[in-house]
C-alpha cells in the first residue's frame, strides 16, 4: 500500500470525468455515496486505482462527507472538492457530479486540441532544423571540396554558410547541451505553473494566441457559472469560486470586477458585457437568459458554442500554418543549395 500510495498523483481530467460520470449514475440510482464508492472499489482492477478508493471509503466511514474523503485524498483539484461539498449541502450531489463529469470532458477536450495544435508545428520545426544542420554540416563541406578540386574556394554567403556548417561541428557538444537546456526549459515551461504563466505572458504579445487565450477562458468561466448557478450558488458564490478555474491574471481582474459591481446591486450579465467577458451574441444570450431565469443553460450553451468556436479557430490556423511550413523549409533548403550550386554551375560553365 505504501508503494502505491508514492506512485500517485492528482487524477487527470479524463479519470475526473469518468469518475465523476460513474459516481453521478450511481447517486442518481438512489444509492448512498458509501455504498456508491464500495461498488467502484469492487469493480476495480488497478491495484492504484484500489488504494484510492479504499481511502476514500475509510475517511467517508469516519467523516460521513464526500467531500472531506476528496480533500483528505489530495488527488482532487479545489472546485471540484467545492462543487462536492455543495452538492452535499444541497441533496443535488448525483447532478453535481454529471455537471463535474461534462465540465471535465470539455476541459480535456480544449487540452487535447490545445496540444495538437502545437504538436504539429513543434514537430515541423524540429525537422526544419534538422535539414538544415546536415545540408550545412554534411552537404556544404562536400560542395567545398568540389569547389577545391577546380582551384577555388566558396565566397560571399556559400562561404558565410560554409563557415556556419564549420562552427556547428567543431562546436557540437555546446550546441547539444544548449538543444537539451531548451528542451528542458520547454518541458518546465508545460509542466509548472511558473512556466505556463511565463510562456503565457510571451503569447499574450501575439494577437491571435491572445485571442484564443481570452476564448479559453471565456470557456471555462462559462462552464464553471453553469454548474455553480445550477447547483444553487448565488451569483456572487459562483463568480468566486469560477475565478479558480481561470489562469489569466486579467481576465480574473475582470470577474473580480464583476463581482464588486453585483455586491453593489447591478445586473450580472450588464456586468459581463461591460468587462468585454461575453460580447457580441454570447452577451445578448446571458442577458436574455438573466431575463427569463435561465442564466446557468445559457452558459451552459455559451461553453459549448465557445469550444466549438475555439477547435474551429485552432483548425483554421493549422491549416495555414501547415504549408506555411512547409514552404519555408523548402525556400530555406532551395536557398542552401543554390548558394553553392550557381557559383559551381557557373565555374564549370567557364571550363
Amino acid at each position: 500500500m505504501d508503494e502505491i500510495k508514492i506512485k500517485q498523483k492528482a487524477f487527470s481530467n479524463p479519470e475526473l470525468a469518468a469518475f465523476c460520470g460513474q459516481l453521478s449514475l450511481i447517486l442518481h440510482s438512489g444509492i448512498s455515496s458509501l455504498e456508491g464508492i464500495s461498488i467502484l472499489l469492487e469493480d476495480s482492477k488497478d491495484p492504484e486505482e484500489q488504494a484510492v478508493l479504499q481511502r476514500l471509503l475509510e475517511r467517508l466511514q469516519e467523516t460521513g462527507s464526500l467531500a472531506t474523503a476528496f480533500a483528505d485524498a489530495g488527488l482532487f483539484p479545489a472546485y471540484l472538492l467545492s462543487m462536492t461539498e455543495l452538492g452535499e449541502q444541497t441533496g443535488t450531489l448525483d447532478e453535481v457530479m454529471k455537471a463535474l463529469s461534462l465540465h471535465y470532458e470539455r476541459e480535456e477536450a480544449i487540452s487535447r486540441n490545445v496540444k495538437n495544435a502545437l504538436t504539429y508545428p513543434l514537430i515541423m520545426s524540429a525537422m526544419m532544423a534538422a535539414v538544415i544542420v546536415i545540408l550545412l554540416v554534411k552537404v556544404m563541406p562536400i560542395f567545398q571540396q568540389v569547389f577545391r578540386q577546380l582551384g577555388t574556394e566558396m565566397t560571399g554567403f556559400s562561404r558565410a554558410l560554409m563557415g556556419l556548417g564549420t562552427a556547428l561541428n567543431q562546436y557540437s557538444i555546446l550546441f547539444i547541451v544548449l538543444l537539451l537546456l531548451v528542451i528542458a526549459a520547454a518541458f518546465a515551461g508545460t509542466h509548472t505553473a511558473g512556466g505556463r504563466r511565463f510562456f503565457r505572458k510571451i503569447g499574450l504579445h501575439f494577437s491571435r494566441i491572445r485571442s484564443m487565450q481570452e476564448q479559453l477562458s471565456v470557456c471555462r468561466f462559462a462552464s464553471g457559472m453553469a454548474i455553480s448557478l445550477k447547483s444553487g450558488l448565488t451569483q456572487e458564490q459562483s463568480l468566486e469560486l469560477t475565478e479558480r478555474l481561470i489562469e489569466d491574471t486579467d481576465f480574473c481582474k475582470k470577474l473580480e470586477a464583476c463581482r464588486n459591481g453585483l455586491s453593489e446591486g447591478q445586473d450580472l450579465a450588464a456586468l459581463l458585457h461591460q468587462e468585454q467577458i461575453l460580447t457580441g451574441v454570447y452577451a445578448r444570450m446571458a442577458s436574455i437568459g438573466a431575463r427569463t431565469g435561465e442564466l446557468d443553460a445559457v452558459l451552459e450553451r455559451i461553453a459549448d458554442l465557445c469550444q466549438e468556436d475555439l477547435d474551429d479557430r485552432m483548425n483554421r490556423t493549422l491549416a495555414v500554418l501547415e504549408p506555411t511550413l512547409v514552404i519555408t523549409l523548402s525556400l530555406i533548403v532551395g536557398v542552401i543549395l543554390l548558394s553553392a550550386m550557381l557559383p559551381l554551375m557557373g565555374i564549370l560553365s567557364s571550363l
